[in-house]
């Protein structure tokens, strides 16, 4: 699991041990940002589309990639976000993990992103 920023550094080093990745992306943006994502009082600065989040994803995913590793990603903003759905998509993630009632929503949203 990529869910601190160590494990993005060190993705090279992970991935001479593991078969592959998996971003999960609430964990991920809470400790790049150092947001508590439940405190009212900071909640309003959690943003998974933050660029420090964003440029955590894609040098992931450019690390893995080099080695023939996959990536995928698990939380819930491609759901809701079509948006970085296409991040994701552009940034050549491998796959989406998502609730069974979001399944169509987001397979809808990568297939516009994949024909753009």
């Amino acid at each position: 699991m990529a869910e601190i920023p160590a494990n993005v550094i060190l993705a090279a080093e992970f991935a001479e041990r593991f078969d592959g990745f998996s971003i999960g992306s609430n964990d991920l943006t809470q400790l790049t940002l150092g947001v508590d994502r439940e405190s009212d009082a900071l909640a309003h600065l959690f943003d998974e589309t933050d660029p420090a989040v964003n440029r955590s994803i894609e040098t992931l995913i450019a690390t893995a990639r080099a080695v023939g590793r996959p990536v995928g990603l698990c939380g819930q903003r491609p759901s809701d976000d079509p948006a970085f759905t296409r991040f994701l998509v552009s940034a050549a993630l491998d796959s989406i993990s998502v609730a069974p009632d979001s399944f169509v929503a987001v397979k809808e949203h990568v297939a516009a992103a994949e024909r753009a």
